[in-house]
């Protein structure tokens, strides 16, 4: 099969029009980052903040247009608009963040964001049994996956398929286990690798909050990419963050990006709740025998170094892996278990967190007297 050229999707696109300005896209210069790899084919239509909810038309057709094309596996479209950067540099004021974040997610009451400083560290699996844990104490609770380049949250919380859209302008966000959830994991097939620059993922990002009808949440649990790049940087900046919790092994190469990740927050001024240890320790499933596989205790030594709290310690066990693979966290399948209880467990002390972050704002906050 042919290999698809660029010239060729700008031609295409070329005959893409933006109703609204009357011109087609690439005229308007509105196409860009593209990237073409094997027939996979990524880019983004810029476009101003203010028009960006009413377009998704305009993305569809664009990524319908150059789909068709002969040579072309995968086209991936996303809508981008570049906003004012925030005063102040990388540590700006909170209020510039709460503004643009009550504009993105109106309607949610906390944002938790789960990070770490390298991946493989079980995040993800942290994250959905976290989230599961506050749905168990009657919070309404969703799940954001901004991990674009590595999107797990679909086959955590065993959803597949598209979502939908009621009023044709926002999506509506997937279900299960009473959790909400939106990825760009449901948008592009799994075996599909999507090749960004930073902009595209900024947009992608920011179409995941503000074109998804999330309807009234307790809590948004945010599963972040590892490291401290672009995509962190972003969501700590552009989103009202209520705290954020660090996942880290014990050992000390693990901890050393642990503590990166932890000081990109505090730089940013988000609170940090504090370290869960994750793969903590392994209790042989005949024996009993316990073995500290990556060490034990760091994450608790750590926290103590650093002034925060050690949240909870989950053990390396293969219950939670497979629970997780196969859909159905362990929170959910088995919440009696100990493993279920100890993620239980993290949720009281992050939910006792948000709580006295809520209670701290709502005192600071400027009241106006009429007399």
């Amino acid at each position: 099969m042919a290999q698809v050229t660029e010239q060729q999707i700008m031609s295409a696109l070329s005959q893409v029009l933006d109703e609204e300005k009357g011109q087609d896209i690439v005229s308007l210069g509105m196409v860009t980052g593209l990237k073409v790899q094997q027939g996979h084919v990524a880019f983004a239509i810029q476009v101003e903040p203010e028009r960006g909810p009413r377009l998704e038309p305009l993305r569809k057709k664009a990524e319908q247009t150059v789909h068709a094309l002969p040579g072309v596996l995968t086209a991936t479209v996303v809508l981008t608009a570049d906003r004012p950067a925030p005063q102040g540099g990388e540590g700006g004021p909170a209020t510039g963040a709460s503004r643009r974040g009550a504009d993105l997610l109106p309607t949610v009451g906390a944002i938790i964001a789960v990070a770490s400083g390298k991946g493989g560290v079980g995040k993800s699996t942290t994250t959905v049994n976290l989230a599961l844990a506050l749905a168990a104490r009657g919070r309404r609770v969703g799940i954001l996956d901004a991990d674009i380049y590595g999107p797990s949250m679909p086959r955590m919380l065993g959803i597949a398929g598209q979502p939908s859209s009621s009023d044709g302008r926002r999506l509506n966000p997937m279900d299960n286990h009473g959790i909400k959830c939106m990825s760009m994991g449901f948008l592009v097939e799994e075996e599909t690798p999507i090749i960004w620059r930073g902009p595209m993922v900024i947009g992608a990002l920011e179409q995941l909050m503000r074109d998804v009808d999330w309807g009234d949440l307790d809590v948004m649990v945010v599963d972040m990419p590892p490291g401290t790049g672009d995509a962190q940087l972003t969501m700590a900046q552009r989103v009202p963050l209520t705290g954020a919790v660090i996942v880290s092994t014990p050992q000390d190469i693990a901890l050393a990006d642990a503590r990166k990740g932890l000081n990109m927050f505090r730089k940013v001024n988000v609170p940090v709740f504090g370290i869960v240890e994750n793969m903590s320790y392994f209790a042989c499933p005949h024996c009993g025998e316990r073995t500290d596989i990556f060490s034990h205790g760091g994450a608790r030594e750590e926290a103590a170094i650093l002034g925060v709290d050690c949240l909870g310690e989950i053990p390396l066990d293969i219950s939670i892996r497979e629970t997780s693979d196969g859909g159905h966290p362990i929170v959910v399948s088995n919440p009696e278990s100990a493993h279920a209880k100890a993620y239980l467990e993290i949720g009281d002390r992050v939910q006792a967190k948000i709580d006295q972050v809520l209670a701290e704002r709502q005192a600071s906050a400027p009241r106006i007297v009429i007399q």
